[in-house]
């Protein structure tokens, strides 16, 4: 076992003071379609429906001392840090762009309650990252990323630790979205090269397409919103370490119209709501 597999094993452990594991469901309808066995890791039935819960958690865990924590967040982290405010009682100022669904806005609020703040700013979530870092400057507080950060990488990276437990064994196979980097990082590097990964993204915001071919992280010059969990213009360079041998061959660019039409045909043959 590696240093990262040891980390990641002692966050799962602690996490369950916080909310159970998500379930992995064989998916009959994907399996019958493509002729393999399809497993789904439904991090959408987490308290605040997606993955970003476990890096705040590992992250805010590690720092007992801070009483104030900043981040930028397109709704996902948003939700996450401020459900982990309210449980290790700290104070939380959260900074969404103004495109944000008000359904995240809502409940950020509600997970969040009295002790953390919402300013909305900026078109975009890199936008909305630098103004968070420059208020993080002024009031001293702790600035949390939503996946450049090494302890929300490990947090991350607790999905793939429960993959191995509930499957029994390595998977053959494993598909990940790609916004910022953190999930992907955190489970590539769990399963380090025990497996094959293969890496999407919204076509619209193709930020580690770009960074793979200039060898680098760079700024999009434009970004799609419309999957906006994953609508990031710049990978993390953190992150980035982890992935710059994945290969452009296992990194797929989704069309946006595509994912509408898959959460369509999700939603009428599964009954699953998902979100771009």
């Amino acid at each position: 076992m590696n240093k990262f597999q040891n980390i990641a094993k002692i966050s799962e452990n602690h996490m369950r003071k916080v909310f159970d594991a998500t379930p992995l469901q064989k998916n009959e309808h994907l399996s019958q379609l493509y002729g393999a066995d399809i497993w789904l890791k439904r991090e959408d039935l987490s308290p605040v429906r997606s993955y970003k819960l476990r890096g705040a958690f590992n992250a805010m865990r590690k720092r007992p001392k801070s009483k104030k924590f900043v981040c930028a967040s397109a709704g996902n982290h948003a939700q996450g840090v401020a459900y982990m405010c309210r449980f290790f009682g700290v104070v939380g100022t959260i900074f969404m762009p103004v495109t944000t669904p008000q359904q995240k806005i809502q409940k950020t609020k509600m997970f969040g309650g009295e002790g953390v703040e919402i300013k909305l700013t900026g078109d975009y979530f890199d936008d909305c990252l630098q103004s968070a870092k420059l208020y993080c400057e002024k009031t001293d507080g702790h600035f949390l990323s939503p996946f450049d950060d090494d302890d929300v990488i490990e947090g991350q990276a607790t999905v793939a630790v429960e993959i191995e437990k509930q499957l029994g064994e390595v998977p053959d196979q494993i598909i990940l979205p790609v916004g910022g980097g953190g999930l992907a990082s955190g489970v590539i590097g769990y399963f380090e090269n025990k497996t094959q990964f293969t890496l999407v993204e919204p076509l619209g915001g193709a930020c580690l397409w770009s960074a793979l071919i200039a060898g680098k992280p760079i700024k999009l010059d434009n970004v799609d919103t419309f999957a906006d969990g994953a609508a990031v213009g710049k990978i993390g360079s953190k992150t980035f370490k982890y992935l710059k041998d994945v290969g452009l061959a296992n990194v797929l660019r989704i069309p946006e119209d595509r994912i509408c039409l898959t959460m369509l045909d999700m939603l009428n043959v599964e009954g699953l709501v998902l979100e771009p």
